[in-house]
């Protein structure tokens, strides 16, 4: 499994609740289309974390890169619907971070 993991910062006045419910619409869209395998939206509490990293943790695991490469694809279009999900997301956020983990062990290790 890979994990491709995002750190946000909401924009001056966005809520947080409306945040949520984009990011809902359009990682759903995306789990329903079979380009991603799962994802998960987490926000640091009582402050407890690294100020270099956001606010907001979005986690979307994937099978592969294969997989990764095509929610990127499908992304990089911009059609519609994801073009205006995606764009309804990223117009909410500042300060984004990324970054690509995977299981470890993964299965592709041989010894």
């Amino acid at each position: 499994m890979n994990i491709y993991n995002i750190w946000c910062d909401l924009k001056p006045g966005v809520g947080d609740l409306d945040f949520q419910r984009k990011i809902a619409a359009y990682l759903g869209h995306l789990q329903d289309e079979k380009l991603i395998i799962s994802w998960r939206l987490t926000r640091r509490k009582l402050g407890l974390g690294p100020s270099a990293i956001g606010e907001f943790h979005i986690a979307i695991e994937v099978r592969d890169l294969a997989q990764l490469d095509a929610a990127f694809g499908r992304v990089a279009s911009r059609a519609e619907p994801v073009e205006g999900m995606h764009f309804g997301v990223n117009s909410l956020v500042q300060n984004a971070t990324f970054a690509l983990y995977r299981d470890f062990p993964d299965p592709e290790r041989t010894t």
